[in-house]
């Protein structure tokens, strides 16, 4: 008996079964497909993996007349790409692969036998393979030479072979074991632990660019921290992401502080599934470990955002995030401390600013800010609830006043010159932030009453420098009078002749 979930993706895929039937090869469904079978995680949405006997040169003909779009990018690895039925596929040749000692790029080697290319697959949950029927009157038969339902059931992360052999096939492999740990919620075999604490260095022979892919797949689980706790624990953080190991700080007999690494991974799973949100919370605290120390009053971590930020910003573009991308998380890293500045009371002006200096990370912000707080004190955690609550609500009442997300001088830079009669130049820029700090201190001024203390402002700026001015000429600067010396000869006789002695002094 299929179970009904089976049953409709044997028919859905039953068209491109018969095609390789027909042509004399049989095609197999793999990965995470067959895994979420069994997991009755099924949703249309996801992509289906197949293997098969046939060369991808066959495979290609086959999906080119049935597919509505083809693509090769993979095919010197002997995967097809296709989109059909509305459905994205990947259609592998059978194949076992390693990688050269100190290369980056697998050797592919092409096989026939379906049990084969299972062994060569990451996990064992994900080493089964659905055989689709080639006939109407056929059954599908499931193939799971390695375990894989049973370490399903026992909620246990294994490799098909020795972890050591599979992890040297692919090394990314033992990254991605975090990921399969947290979004399935598996335990780590000991003997795959082992294998990556002794192998973690060899994760530098595989791209930036897959070790940065891997992480951000692991960040947008509902709750990574088990796989970031495996990549502290095994070592495999210190290869790509140092900072994340250098937070779990020793604990303080004396100055009592929270473990910092734990907070992060409570702030990392508290805040929504954004990647940059995620990547901000991963980062927030990394600047601590180099600004601890410790006072009367404790341990204390000045400027530690500051820091981090520029932390950061150096690790995001090592593992070559987006300019944009790092801009975003390294601003959210810097202000993430922005709203405890404001322990009096939120006023109109403290509002202004806080917004203007989020600008469109505003909503992120806000969401880091709430998460930060793990505190297991529970007055606390209502009491900075509470004043996030009232910042929040400030925001919309002058929201409704002014237009809060747009805030901006009351003149623009013609108006500026055009009214003093200057050109462009930085006058201009010291005559806009003057107006913007009257600006986010008072509110809207309108037009008129921007002028005015424009006008007051200038006056008093000429007067300033015509002050200076007169000063400068009845006393000239330090460097100029050195210049005047320099060019003065000393007092003192005059020449005396070649070979005459110096006059005696008493």
């Amino acid at each position: 008996m299929v179970p009904d979930r089976v049953a409709r993706l044997v028919e859905f895929t039953a068209p491109l079964a018969e095609r390789f039937g027909a042509a004399g090869h049989r095609l197999y469904l793999v990965g995470g497909s067959v895994r979420d079978l069994f997991l009755d995680r099924v949703g249309e949405e996801r992509d289906l993996d197949f293997t098969t006997d046939a060369r991808p040169e066959t495979t290609e003909r086959i999906l080119r007349e049935l597919a509505d779009a083809v693509w090769l990018q993979g095919k010197a690895w002997g995967t097809i790409g296709a989109r059909w039925r509305g459905r994205q596929l990947e259609v592998t040749t059978h194949r076992a692969e390693a990688y050269r000692p100190e290369s980056r790029k697998p050797e592919v080697v092409f096989g026939d036998d379906v049990t084969v290319d299972l062994s060569r697959r990451d996990f064992t949950v994900n080493a089964m393979a659905l055989r689709l029927p080639v006939a109407p009157d056929e059954e599908p038969e499931l193939l799971d030479p390695y375990g894989g339902l049973a370490d399903l059931a026992a909620r246990r992360l294994r490799t098909p072979l020795a972890p050591e052999e599979s992890f040297g096939d692919d090394p990314l492999r033992m990254l991605r074991a975090a990921r399969f740990l947290a979004g399935l919620r598996l335990e780590p075999d000991p003997a795959l632990v082992a294998a990556v604490r002794a192998m973690a260095a060899r994760l530098a022979i595989v791209s930036v660019e897959r070790v940065r892919d891997e992480l951000n797949e692991l960040l947008v689980l509902p709750k990574p921290s088990p796989g970031l706790a495996f990549l502290v624990g095994t070592g495999l953080a210190e290869q790509f992401l140092p900072e994340l190991p250098a937070l779990a700080l020793e604990q303080d007999p004396i100055h009592r502080h929270k473990d910092v690494l734990a907070h992060t991974l409570a702030v990392v799973d508290k805040t929504s599934p954004d990647l940059l949100l995620r990547l901000a919370a991963l980062l927030h605290d990394i600047g601590k470990p180099r600004t601890r120390a410790y006072g009367p009053d404790g341990v204390s971590f000045h400027h530690h955002d500051v820091v981090g930020a520029r932390m950061a910003r150096e690790r995001l573009v090592a593992l070559r995030y987006s300019a944009e991308d790092v801009e975003v998380v390294s601003r959210l890293v810097e202000l993430h401390l922005r709203f405890h500045t404001y322990r009096l009371g939120w006023t109109d002006r403290a509002v202004r600013r806080y917004v203007r200096d989020a600008g469109p990370l505003l909503e992120r912000l806000n969401e880091l800010t709430r998460c930060d707080c793990t505190t297991r004190n529970a007055a606390k955690a209502r009491a900075l609830a509470r004043r996030m609550d009232e910042l929040e609500q400030r925001i919309a009442e002058l929201r409704a006043r002014e237009e809060l997300d747009a805030i901006r001088p009351d003149l623009d830079g013609r108006q500026v010159m055009a009214h003093l009669g200057i050109p462009p130049g930085p006058l201009v820029g010291e005559a806009l932030a003057f107006l913007l700090d009257l600006r986010l201190d008072e509110g809207p001024l309108g037009e008129e009453e921007a002028r005015r203390r424009l006008d007051a402002w200038w006056a008093a700026r000429r007067a300033a420098d015509d002050a200076g001015e007169a000063a400068r000429l009845v006393s000239p600067p330090a460097s100029e009078d050195r210049d005047r010396q320099r060019r003065t000869p000393p007092p003192g006789p005059g020449p005396r002749r070649r070979g005459t002695a110096p006059a005696a002094t008493s």
